[in-house]
């Protein structure tokens, strides 16, 4: 790891680092000792420090497990899981080659129709093992996709050997377990109780997905161990590779430099997305945290506040000439810069222990506990109270927005609503409340889209044009994210971190529905659900909070929020 800082920061952090030392801080972390966060229950949260060790010792089961769905004959694994359940397993199947003989990869992380009937095209599902992931067993989402592809699968096989095609990755007595064996499930691989979600990669949610490809997970632990003894109870903080990156990202955020910007090689793009969950649920609570900033296009230092701290992650013989010069401008502007060059992609087993101990050092900085996400069970109690109307009514609640014409309408809160309106004054059009939007934004600030809807190409084109729009006129760092895959990753920090997000939800009406088996909503109402409760809660948080309906046709929705976005920040 090669560290540039500007004099100020590097004096923070040395200061940082001597506490580290006279504290003994390595090893309270080591001991589990919770006093080193804020006391209270995060000794319980800290089995992934243990887990390399014990995955290595039980590697041949591991792998076996990998070989018989490609010998039962198995062409495509699917994995429906959400949050630390898919984040990993997706950067695998997206940074390695699927091995000679064994099925591909699939993940499905949403509740939007059109995302499920697109995976399901790409499967065979005669074919097809079905991984359910899922840590408490109760989360909706992998819950009602069950329940979906099993209905499915029931029509192309045997009445009986349906469970045959599924697998559960669970935590012991977990709702899912139950479910697995009445179901007759082929096989349960367990989780750790005390290893929650987003510390999970190098557990079974991670190892099995990764077996079932045939990637070498041994190779991928034994890198991960060799990270883990260079960050030992005994190693010294400033030789510590995990307490030296987490004590920059913490120092960094107290100082203002709290939008952490994940720039890698073209071959570890997907990496971005496991550290987007990683940071910002673990950190981003009590109006703190690192707000992780991934797949914003690298731009020249002008277009920059100073409210960054670049990580720079690069993979051997995947070189970027204009990356490095991009990175290399940003140093000389005494911008702070982290490189971490990777030999191996293999060495992604490495590095995610190593941003694992980092994140709960971070969390210490910042004095936090870095292991529970508050806010991401208010938008689940949202999202079930909405549900439940459903369930009763046959509808959602209805709903008033603030503006409506040619298929598009605007949503916001009465508070937000009543400053708009004063902003936009006699201009209450889709441009003047975007305008009014847009002006709110400071100096610290960032950008969020979140868009409840199908994750593609063609729709995530305008998107990116419209986030680095506002990056190179605001000046402000932005995040572009789909739900509802991100309510289990960076909607913690959104909800329950810094109040310096300006926002704009992206809903649509679903031009083909699919039903939940066995339930009386459809997927589509899940997600709409899902959107009006997220935003409720932003507003309850009292966050800068826009929302854009697109109605049925969603790509010339998107050009036109897109067209109007250029003429508002023009």
């Amino acid at each position: 790891m090669n560290v540039h800082l500007p004099d100020t920061l590097e004096t923070a952090v040395q200061t940082s680092l001597a506490s580290w030392i006279t504290d003994r801080k390595v090893e309270k972390l080591w001991a589990k000792d919770p006093s080193l966060w804020t006391g209270t229950d995060e000794g319980s949260w800290l089995g992934w420090l243990d887990i390399v060790t014990d995955q290595l010792e039980h590697i041949d089961t591991l792998e076996q497990a990998g070989h018989a769905i490609a010998q039962a004959g198995f062409t495509h694994i699917l994995l429906l899981g959400m949050g630390g359940s898919s984040l990993c397993p997706e950067v695998f199947t997206r940074t390695f080659s699927t091995k000679a003989g064994a099925p591909k990869l699939h993940i499905l992380d949403s509740t939007d129709p059109g995302q499920i009937a697109a995976v399901e095209a790409s499967l065979d599902l005669a074919h097809t093992k079905v991984i359910v992931a899922s840590k408490s067993g109760s989360t909706l989402e992998p819950n009602i996709l069950k329940q979906y592809f099993f209905d499915r699968i029931k029509h192309v096989v045997k009445p009986n050997n349906v469970g045959t095609h599924f697998i559960a990755v669970t935590d012991p007595g977990s709702n899912m377990q139950a479910v697995a064996e009445r179901d007759q499930f082929d096989v349960i691989f367990h989780g750790v109780p005390s290893i929650g979600g987003r510390y999970s990669a190098l557990s079974n949610f991670g190892m099995i997905p990764a077996a079932g490809m045939g990637m070498d997970i041994r190779k991928l632990l034994t890198y991960a161990k060799n990270m883990m003894e260079r960050c030992g109870p005994t190693i010294a903080p400033k030789y510590n590779p995990a307490v030296m990156l987490g004590t920059i990202i913490g120092v960094c955020a107290n100082a203002g430099r709290d939008k952490l910007t994940i720039v890698t090689s073209p071959a570890l793009s997907a990496f971005g997305g496991w550290l987007e969950q990683l940071l910002a649920e673990s950190t981003g609570k009590e109006g703190k945290g690192t707000i992780p900033i991934d797949r914003e296009q690298c731009g020249p230092p002008n277009v920059y506040g100073n409210d960054r701290l670049f990580v720079y992650i690069t993979l051997a013989g995947d070189k970027d000439t204009q990356l490095d010069t991009a990175i290399n401008q940003l140093q000389a502007a005494e911008h702070p810069i982290v490189r971490i060059a990777l030999d191996d992609r293999y060495q992604l087993g490495s590095e995610m222990f190593r941003w694992e101990m980092a994140t709960a050092v971070a969390g210490a900085v910042l004095g936090i506990n870095a292991f529970n996400q508050p806010d991401v069970e208010a938008s689940k109690l949202a999202t079930r109270a909405l549900t439940t109307e459903y369930e009763k009514t046959g509808s959602l609640p209805p709903e008033t927005p603030v503006f409506e014409d040619a298929g598009i309408k605007v949503f916001t809160d009465a508070r937000n609503a009543k400053a708009l309106g004063e902003i936009a004054g006699n201009d209450k059009t889709l441009l003047g409340y975007l305008k009014a939007h847009l002006s709110t934004t400071k100096a610290g600030d960032y950008f969020g889209l979140l868009a409840y809807i199908q994750m593609n190409e063609t729709h995530h084109k305008p998107l990116d044009t419209i986030r680095h729009l506002i990056r190179d006129t605001k000046k402000v760092a932005t995040c572009l994210e789909y739900g509802p895959r991100f309510l289990h990753s960076t909607g913690q920090l959104y909800k329950g971190g810094p109040n310096s997000g300006v926002f704009v939800q992206v809903t649509c009406d679903d031009a083909n529905d699919l039903k939940v088996p066995d339930q009386t909503y459809t997927f589509g109402t899940v997600k709409a659900a899902q959107a009006r409760g997220d935003f409720q809660v932003l507003s309850e948080r009292g966050r800068r909070a826009l929302r854009v309906h697109l109605g049925k046709d969603v790509p010339a929705g998107l050009a036109t929020l897109k067209r109007t976005f250029e003429e508002a920040l023009n």
